[in-house]
C-alpha cells in the first residue's frame, strides 16, 4: 500500500495489493456494493444503472465531469439519498433497512463544502462526529471520548483544539472537517471534493493525509477529485462516471488514456508517465466540442 511523501519529495506510486481487513485478512465481503442504482430529480435523471463494488481496504477515486453523478453517488452510499432504482449495501447489508444514525456508525462523509462555524473550537467541531456513537445525550457529556482524541491526532489537528475554527486557513479548516469524519470511527470514508478551494500545497498535504490514515485505520476509501492527475497518482483505482453510468474502471495505468480524456473528460490530450513514480501524467491539450 502508498506511503505518503515527505512535503519536500513526491509521494511513492500506489500499489494494487490485494485489500485487507483490519486483522490483515483478505476480505470476500464488498465494503461498498452498488447495483442497478438509478436516481434522478424531476427532468433531471442523474444515475442510471449503476453498477460498483468497493472492496474493503481499497482507495478509490471518481472522476467524470459537472454534473455525471459523482456526489450524488456517494450521497447514495452514505444514506443521505435513497434510490429510486436498485440498492446500495454496506458490508453486505442493505442500505435501505438503516437508520441514518446506524448508517453513519458505518460510514462517514466529508461533504464538498461547510456552513461556517462561527464560535464554534476545532475540539467542538470535532466531536460533532461522535453523534451516531454518543447519541444527543452523550453529547451533552464533557470532554473527549477515545475517538474524538484519535481524530485529532490522526488527523494532525490536536495543537489546535482550542482555536476557533473560523480563525484557521483553508487548508487547516479542511483538516479539521476530516478530523470530524475520522471521530465517526467507520470503516469507510467518503470524501467529496477534499481538495476543493485549496491552493496546491494544501492539496497534496491533505491528500497525502489521507493515504496515511487509510494505511493506518485499514480505511476504506472513496473520493471525488476533479483532478486527474491527482486520482492518477493518489489512487489505486479509478471509477470515470459519463452520463450516470460507470465508463472506465480499473487500475490508473489502464484507465488513463487519451480516450478516457476525450469520451469522460471531453478534452484532447496525451499521457504520459511519471519517471519517479511511473503514476500517469496527463498532458491537455485543449476542450473537445460539446459532448452529446
Amino acid at each position: 500500500m502508498t506511503q505518503p511523501a515527505p512535503a519536500s519529495a513526491p509521494a511513492s506510486a500506489p500499489t494494487n495489493s490485494a485489500p485487507l481487513t483490519a486483522e490483515g485478512a483478505p476480505s470476500d465481503r464488498d465494503a461498498v456494493r452498488v447495483e442497478g442504482v438509478r436516481f434522478g430529480y424531476p427532468g433531471r435523471p442523474v444515475l442510471d444503472g449503476v453498477d460498483l463494488r468497493i472492496r474493503p481496504g481499497e482507495l478509490v477515486a471518481l472522476i467524470g465531469l459537472n454534473g455525471c453523478g459523482k456526489s450524488t453517488l456517494l450521497r447514495l452510499a452514505a444514506g443521505l439519498l435513497r434510490p429510486h432504482g436498485g440498492r446500495v449495501l454496506l458490508q453486505g447489508d442493505d442500505l435501505a433497512r438503516f437508520s441514518r444514525r446506524a448508517t453513519a456508525r458505518r460510514v462517514a462523509l466529508l461533504h464538498q463544502s461547510a456552513p461556517p462555524v462561527p464560535g464554534m473550537t476545532v475540539r467542538q467541531l470535532v466531536r460533532q462526529g461522535r453523534y451516531a456513537a454518543r447519541g444527543p445525550l452523550g453529547m451533552l457529556r464533557e470532554g473527549d471520548d477515545e475517538a474524538s482524541r484519535r481524530a485529532l491526532a490522526d488527523a494532525g489537528v490536536g495543537e489546535w483544539a482550542a482555536r476557533p475554527v473560523d480563525s484557521l486557513s483553508g487548508g487547516e479548516r479542511q483538516r479539521v472537517r476530516l478530523a470530524m469524519a475520522l471521530a465517526q470511527d467507520t470503516p469507510v470514508l467518503l470524501l467529496d471534493e477534499p481538495t476543493t478551494y485549496l491552493d496546491l500545497r494544501h492539496q497534496l498535504e491533505v491528500l497525502q493525509t489521507v493515504v496515511r490514515l487509510r494505511e493506518e485505520r485499514a480505511l476504506t476509501v472513496v473520493m471525488v477529485l476533479h483532478d486527474l492527475a491527482h486520482a492518477a497518482r493518489f489512487a489505486e483505482r479509478i471509477v470515470a462516471l459519463r452520463e450516470g453510468r460507470v465508463a472506465a474502471d480499473g487500475a490508473p495505468g489502464d484507465v488513463v488514456t487519451p480516450e478516457l480524456l476525450a469520451q469522460v473528460l471531453g478534452v484532447a490530450g496525451r499521457v504520459g508517465r511519471d519517471p519517479q513514480g511511473g503514476w500517469p501524467v496527463c498532458y491537455p491539450d485543449h476542450p473537445l466540442p460539446t459532448m452529446k
